[in-house]
This record gives C-alpha cells, sequence and structure tokens, in this order.
C-alpha cells in the first residue's frame, strides 16, 4: 500500500546555489514514512513508549534527478517492499508537477530496547500491505570501501546537541549534509546520488574521524569513532553546478 504526502519546498532547506540539501531530502522521506504509520494508527511514538520498538535505519540510497527549489510542491510517496526475515525494505519517489525527481530505496532494522534483539517482519504489531521493490539506476547494489589507510584524513567532526535525537545519537538524517561538508569545492557541487550505511552511532559528545578517497564521479567517505568503530560509510555521487553568469 502506497501512501503520499504533499509538502511545499522549504527556503530554510535549501542551500547557497537554492537547492534543496541531501540532508533536507531524506528528512523528506523519513517524515513521510513517519506519516504512513501514523496514517495506519500507529506513530514512532506509540511503538517506543508502548511496545519498546524502535527503528534503526541500516543503509538509504537517494538518485536525485532534478534539483528542487524552495516553493517547489513536492508529493513524496512511499511504500514497503520486499520485506523478509529481520529486513524492513521501504522505497520512495519524490515527484513535482507529475514528473519523477528523487527515488530512494532503504533498509530498516526494528529492535526491542530492552536487550537490542532483532523483530522480524511477521512479529511486527502492524501490516502494512507491501508493494514491489525499484532499482535506482546510478548506484552501485553494493557499497565497495576501500580500507581506511588507503584513504586521507579529511578532518573530524563532534558530535553537538543540535545532532542529536531522542535515542542520544547522531540522527541518521544529519550525516548527507555532515559528509558534504568534507567534499572539497562542494559549493560547485550538486548530490546526484549517495549511499549511506550506518554501522554504528555516533553519540552525543564523541568526535569522528573523517576519512574520504576520491572515486569516480564523486567520494567514498566514511567516519571512524575515537574507539576505531566505523559510525557510517557513504558514497556521494556529484555533477557540477553550471557557473550562473
Amino acid at each position: 500500500m502506497k501512501f503520499t504526502q504533499q509538502y511545499s519546498i522549504k527556503w530554510h532547506d535549501t542551500d547557497a546555489n537554492r537547492q534543496v540539501r541531501p540532508s533536507a531530502l531524506v528528512t523528506y522521506l523519513q517524515e513521510t514514512a513517519n506519516e504512513h504509520l501514523i496514517h495506519i494508527g500507529i506513530s514512532l511514538d506509540e511503538l517506543r513508549d508502548h511496545y519498546g520498538l524502535a527503528f534503526i535505519l541500516g543503509s538509504i540510497s537517494v538518485c536525485s534527478y532534478e534539483p528542487l527549489f524552495a516553493g517547489d510542491d513536492i508529493e513524496v510517496e512511499t511504500w514497503t517492499c520486499g520485506e523478509r526475515g529481520f529486513r524492513h525494505n521501504r522505497c520512495f519517489r519524490v515527484l513535482r508537477e507529475g514528473k519523477t525527481i528523487a527515488e530512494a530505496t532503504s533498509v530498516w532494522a526494528l529492535i526491542r530496547l530492552s536487550d537490542g534483539s532483532l523483530v522480524k517482519v511477521e512479529d511486527m504489531p502492524y501490516h502494512i500491505e507491501p508493494e514491489d521493490a525499484i532499482t535506482l539506476p546510478d548506484l552501485p547494489l553494493r557499497l565497495r570501501m576501500p580500507k581506511i589507510e588507503q584513504m586521507e584524513l579529511l578532518g573530524e567532526r563532534r558530535i553537538v546537541y543540535s545532532d542529536i535525537d531522542y535515542n542520544g545519537h547522531m540522527n541518521n538524517t544529519h550525516y548527507p549534509d555532515m559528509l558534504c561538508d568534507f567534499v572539497p569545492d562542494v559549493l560547485k557541487k550538486r548530490v546526484t546520488g549517495m549511499i549511506v550505511s550506518y554501522r554504528h552511532e555516533a553519540a552525543f559528545g564523541h568526535t569522528l574521524r573523517v576519512f574520504g578517497t576520491k572515486t569516480e564521479g564523486g567520494y567514498l567517505i566514511c567516519t571512524v569513532d575515537g574507539d576505531q568503530t566505523v559510525c557510517t560509510e557513504a558514497l556521494l555521487q556529484l555533477s557540477d553546478i553550471p557557473t550562473q553568469n
């Protein structure tokens, strides 16, 4: 069952080129997923407070075919797809005036907060009839990262108040913009595709080291906590923004 939510792009969600920032785009997607749950009668807060469960994002892949600008009216579609075992899969599509502007796939885990154990799809406290999954045309199916010692240290990033959510960790929607902060000449680039794999939570007060290497059409970037734990691995696909006269 597909669910659709309408939005008008906010000015504060755009960057120096007046285009929607990657983190803002991902936020629109996830807010739609949240509204989908509310529509069927259960919210994330109820899932947590009543059932002791929470969704954890494993990975998200996004293809952005055209930029979005402040004031654009969009529809965001979301649906569950191809779920099995402990993999809770969700797809997204963003439309402007009926044209597909962006698509995304994501893999989630549903965990019991009491012990961190995983919940199978068939054991969820609600059911959404799944639809067919989509395939993203311009992204690899698997993220292949070089060893950290083969990558350049790009800098460090401390996890602060504005990053964290109710769980006390950096919210997953903050990562795309944070990773873009370390891309050279980022103001001349647009993120046309990205894969972000979430390996471990980044806790409040911790400082991450950010490593990266240039690849065909973009950058491979990973973040590492102080104990050498890899928190995220990502591919950012980039295109040049035409120079304005």
